[in-house]
């Protein structure tokens, strides 16, 4: 197994590296975090793992273990994800550098920026037949940010609606323009602001971004936040010096025996996605994570003010929202911009903390940051059909290693 690394990483020349003890980790509780996660692998359900914990603004435990991919070579430090879903709290943050900007406000309705959504339908069922009746009210940025637009995924349910995105075929190589007027063509599956339902709705803030900024959504994020912040590694896709260091599924699943199929990041896409495109490294999501946790600064880079921050981590649903996806929003939590957000400290089934924010990516990559603890924790996994396991694991044992 690989130990922690002597040399001091990019992420920890901003965030020191501690021992347990000076940042509240038990060295007994990471011990057994270590030889879990071990055991775990040399069992054969998981190729690697690469894990952070950090209090305090030090790092305080971060290890790497495993294979870089089946057959070898061992896990090191700066092996590239595939991080799916974990690009959406990037894209949101992008998308509020401009409202700081000045260039947008998030009660805007969608249609001001993409005229395509001025005038949404809504498919409801009746005796087996879908009809469209009109949206009672105007998408907002805000609906999109923290998934009340009534967009959908066809991946989360069975619905007609669901069923006509599957038809559309939305995950094609198709450059964002092209995507988010396909989306838009679509009928919602609730009234605008009646339900949380994970969604494409990050792909059209994509976009948004691209009209007001003028860019490409990849150099928007490359000029506004991976420069700043020293994020090297991250882009939509992995450029040809750097293939060696992808790290890679099971062909098969260990479980299932199903064939296990990762998106191409070997390539620049056409597709920019802005809810699940990007590839990064521990280091570089770290960096991200400790600008969040700093209130938007990292060093001498300012990214977002600090009451944005509080802003965006804050629970934007309430109770009158009902959740639609429920098995992604565990009871006890709501949905920020672009965040979920622990709401009880009872009511979900892993351990945490009250207004602490994460989410995670589909092949298993996942945080969170707890303020009232001053923690943040980090793992990334490529192990699609496994993730639910090991984000409760990681969680789980974590927590447990909290002195």
């Amino acid at each position: 197994m690989n130990d922690q690394p002597k040399t001091v990483s990019p992420a920890s020349q901003v965030a020191p590296i501690g021992s347990p003890e000076e940042t509240g980790l038990s060295p007994a509780g990471l011990a057994k975090l270590t030889a879990i996660m071990q055991r775990e692998i040399d069992a054969g359900r998981l190729p690697g793992v690469s894990m952070m914990i950090a209090r305090g603004g030090k790092v305080g435990y971060r290890r790497d273990l495993g294979v870089l991919r089946p057959g070898g070579p061992i896990m090191p430090g700066d092996a590239i994800f595939r991080i799916y879903s974990m690009t959406k709290p990037i894209v949101s943050v992008a998308l509020m550098m401009l409202v700081e900007d000045g260039r947008l406000f998030i009660a805007d309705p969608v249609a001001k920026y993409l005229p395509e959504f001025a005038d949404p339908k809504v498919g409801v069922e009746k005796d087996g037949k879908l009809e469209l009746v009109p949206a009672k009210r105007p998408i907002t940025v805000q609906d999109l940010l923290r998934h009340t637009s009534g967009l959908t995924y066809e991946f989360t349910g069975e619905s007609a609606v669901q069923r006509l995105y599957g038809k559309a075929r939305l995950f094609r190589d198709l450059p964002n323009a092209e995507l988010v007027a396909e989306i838009a063509k679509l009928p919602l599956l609730e009234q605008p602001g009646v339900a949380w339902h994970y969604s494409h709705s990050t792909d059209v803030i994509g976009r948004i971004i691209e009209v007001i900024s003028g860019q490409p959504l990849g150099a928007f994020l490359r000029e506004r936040i991976f420069t700043p912040l020293g994020m090297s590694d991250t882009g939509f896709f992995a450029p040809a010096d750097k293939h060696e260091r992808l790290a890679e599924a099971f062909a098969n699943d260990p479980d299932t025996g199903a064939a296990v199929e990762l998106i191409n990041v070997r390539a620049a896409p056409r597709l920019e996605m802005g809810g699940g495109g990007l590839v990064s490294t521990m280091d570089d999501y770290a960096r991200f994570l400790l600008m969040l946790y700093r209130g938007g600064t990292l060093g001498s880079a300012r990214i977002l003010g600090r009451k944005t921050i509080a802003f965006m981590t804050a629970d934007h649903l309430g109770p009158e929202v009902r959740i639609g996806t429920r098995f992604l929003l565990a009871p006890g939590h709501g949905f920020g911009l672009g965040f979920a957000v622990r709401r009880d400290a009872g009511m979900a089934p892993t351990p945490g903390t009250v207004g602490e924010y994460f989410w995670g990516g589909i092949a298993g990559t996942a945080f969170w940051i707890a303020p009232q603890e001053e923690l943040i924790a980090l793992m990334m996994i490529q192990a699609p059909g496994q993730r639910d396991y090991y984000r409760q694991l990681f969680r789980f044992l974590a927590h447990a290693a909290l002195a």
